[in-house]
């Protein structure tokens, strides 16, 4: 597998080797060892898997300590644009995010570290998968608004299909009286 870090400190995309003939393909999605001499160490303790159509945003989703997750996110097909956002306050990244896309024909992957709010957009319709560092739980769940003006996400689609949850939520300023 090829580890390739980015340019905010935790935040790593995963390229595994595939091995293809005739009949098709194979690769690792995970192996711990090999993961953790790549400087992702973590035990996943929960999977997660949704299907969204082409033009679905879901996101900017976290959830607050002490049941923060990190996690490792892919699709099993299809094409999304995927953004992570540094929301650790004492990081030197704060508030910066990055943009990936994760596609079912690279099988390429991103680690999300904990303290990162996280988003996709289905350019076409997608299964995404991702491992958890933490269970979920409802109470420590938090977002920001997708289309906030001072991260001006460029998401790849126009007029997206979003969530009335997630057009209900804070902006970056709002959440963290950044000003």
């Amino acid at each position: 597998m090829e580890f390739r870090k980015t340019s905010i400190e935790g935040l790593i995309e995963v390229y595994p080797r595939i091995f293809g003939d005739s009949r098709g393909h194979f690769f690792e999605s995970y192996r711990h060892d090999i993961f953790a001499q790549n400087g992702i160490p973590f035990q996943f303790v929960q999977d997660n898997q949704s299907f969204s159509t082409a033009g679905v945003l879901r996101g900017l989703h976290f959830q607050n300590p002490p049941f923060a997750q990190g996690k490792l996110v892919r699709v099993i097909s299809g094409k999304v644009i995927d953004i992570a956002v540094d929301i650790r306050p004492n990081s030197p990244t704060f508030g910066k995010y990055e943009k990936f896309v994760l596609d079912a024909t690279l099988q390429n992957m991103v680690y999300i570290p904990e303290g990162f709010a996280h988003g996709f957009a289905a350019l076409e319709d997608s299964i995404f998968a991702y491992k958890c560092t933490n269970n979920y739980n409802k109470a420590s769940e938090g977002g920001i608004i997708w289309n906030d003006p001072d991260l001006n996400i460029d998401w790849g689609i126009e007029n997206p299909n979003v969530s009335e949850k997630d057009l209900e939520l804070p902006t970056f300023k709002d959440l963290f009286n950044k000003s």
